[in-house]
Order: C-alpha cells, then structure tokens, then sequence
C-alpha cells in the first residue's frame, strides 16, 4: 500500500461529461474531494463545445492538481455520432493531461464495474450505490454521468497501479520487439 493519490476520473461526454476527484490507493478508503459534470449546449457549434469542456477540464486540473488522470475507454456504440462525440471528449481529457505532464490511465467499463462491485456486469444502479457506499455519501450522485466518473477514479485509485506496471511492461515488450 503507497501514499495515497489524487485521480481525477473523466465519464467522457460532449453534452455532458461526468468528473470526479477523489485521494485514494489500493486497499485503503477513498475520499471525495470534488464530483459533478461538465455540460455543454448541443446547440453551439463542435468546436466551441470542445474548447468549453478543454476550459472545464483544466480548471478542475489547476485546482484540485490530479496525480493521474483516468478516462473510460470508448467503446464503438449502437450510435455512431454518440460514439464520435464520446471520442472526441474522450480526446480532449486525454489532451489536457498530457500538456500538464500528468499521467493518463484508460479504464474498459467492464474494469471499472468489476473495481467498484465485484462484478464486471453490474448494472448501472449497482454501480451508483457502490460509488454511494465507498464515499460515504448521504445520496447517490447525479446524473449518472458523475458517478461513473466517481467510479473511473476508484476503479484508478484501487487497481491503477497495477495496470499501470502491466501497461508498461507491455509497452516495453512491443518497443523491443519492434527494434529487432
């Protein structure tokens, strides 16, 4: 067990993109220091909706100063534009940590939900009241999108660093592989 970390988990969404900050390592309890959701008007054109949720995105880096930042990974959807516009706010949390220099971990939904409850098919009720219980809240989040980013971070916090060492190990492995 280490120090503690701060993870900001990221639930990407162009209308509405789940944020979360919380202190926390393997095995020991997590605490929240900041939950809510970052909205942008459908009405306004693509670019100004991503530069709003770059401006949201590195306000609550400036203030809350996050150890890693932890994103869920896109998965291709039913719905195509759904799909492009979970990318691009995907992108643009990816890219906002990286100008800082602060580490990036990308996490499946069926990661995160096995982190949370145990189980990597929970729905997302079961989700909600897992992220309830281990930060001790008086309600659930909402929207839904500020509890999935609460469980990103956990899901960060309790299995990151782990799946951080795998990651690279990996990436070693493919980096020498290429050079031979």
């Amino acid at each position: 067990m280490g120090a503690d970390r701060r993870v900001l988990g990221v639930d990407p969404g162009l209308t509405r993109c789940g944020v979360a900050v919380i202190d926390g390592s393997p095995g020991r309890k997590v605490s929240l220091r900041f939950i809510g959701v970052l909205r942008t008007d459908a009405d306004l054109p693509l670019e100004i909706r991503l530069v709003e949720l770059e401006r949201g995105l590195e306000a609550l880096v400036i203030e809350h100063a996050p150890d890693v930042v932890a994103v869920e990974r896109v998965f291709s959807q039913h719905n195509v534009r759904t799909a492009m516009a979970t990318a691009q706010a995907a992108a643009v949390a990816l890219l906002v940590a990286a100008r800082r220099g602060i580490e990036v971990a990308v996490h499946t939904p069926t990661e995160v939900k096995a982190a949370v409850t145990g189980n990597g098919r929970a729905d997302k009720a079961q989700v909600t009241s897992m992220v309830t219980r281990v930060l001790a809240l008086s309600e659930a989040p909402k929207p839904a999108d500020a509890a999935d980013a609460a469980a990103i971070a956990i899901c960060q916090a309790w299995r990151g660093a782990a799946a951080s060492r795998l990651e690279q190990a990996r990436a070693q492995q493919v980096w020498q592989a290429a050079r031979r």
